[in-house]
């Protein structure tokens, strides 16, 4: 399908022909955008579990809260049901065959309680991995019910992470050096050059002088 003529507002009408452009649609169940590679730590039937999680997302601020999705048939979902509690790890480039690994090989099948050295925080539910840079115990707060999916909404408890992985007491991106998941090429991307400085850029467009 090809989309013609696509209108900015922000232009003058009777410049509309100049910037047509041409579109054409995607298959709807193929998500183009980049989202960082975790893994999500549970227990199942009592046993240390991970598994390759990419769809999450920040869903409130106060108290901080975070949104994963996890499809209906993984053991994890069951697990995050029955304890209430998960972790989300966050690897370094380093990690890559492992993670992908807990990707592929489900908790049904074998036993991933080996993988990894892990510890636990306030949450004893919750294993969280000891050489991820970053570490996240969430306790659940609302489940969601969806044809395929679930989505899990959680309190974030604590954030752990290490002196080496900081700048000024934040999480470092740069030194954590995470890497993003892209669909449908199923490809790992570490991440680029710092391009610019969210809140801030913003301003020199609104400071600019307007045209009449």
């Amino acid at each position: 399908m090809i989309i013609t003529g696509v209108f900015f507002p922000h232009k003058k009408q009777d410049s509309l022909q100049e910037d047509e452009m041409s579109k054409i649609t995607v298959e709807k169940k193929y998500f183009c955008l980049p989202w960082t590679q975790t893994l999500l730590g549970t227990h199942v039937r009592g046993k240390v579990n991970f598994m390759a999680l990419d769809w999450l997302t920040r869903t409130n601020v106060d108290p901080p809260m975070l949104g994963i999705c996890v499809g209906n048939v993984h053991a994890s979902n069951q697990a995050i049901r029955e304890t209430g509690q998960f972790s989300v790890n966050v690897p370094s480039v380093d990690m890559i065959i492992m993670t992908d690994y807990c990707g592929i090989v489900s908790a049904r099948r074998e036993d991933k309680s080996k993988l990894f050295e892990v510890y636990y925080g306030e949450l004893k539910s919750a294993p969280l991995i000891t050489s991820c840079p970053l570490n996240i115990e969430c306790r659940l707060i609302q489940t969601i019910d969806l044809p395929s999916n679930t989505f899990f909404i959680a309190e974030i408890v604590t954030i752990f992470s290490e002196e080496q992985y900081l700048t000024d007491s934040n999480p470092d991106v740069k030194k954590i050096r995470p890497f993003l998941l892209t669909m449908p090429d199923n490809r790992f991307w570490s991440v680029g050059e710092n391009v610019g400085k969210a809140w801030k850029d913003g301003a020199a467009y609104r400071e600019q002088p307007k045209k009449s």
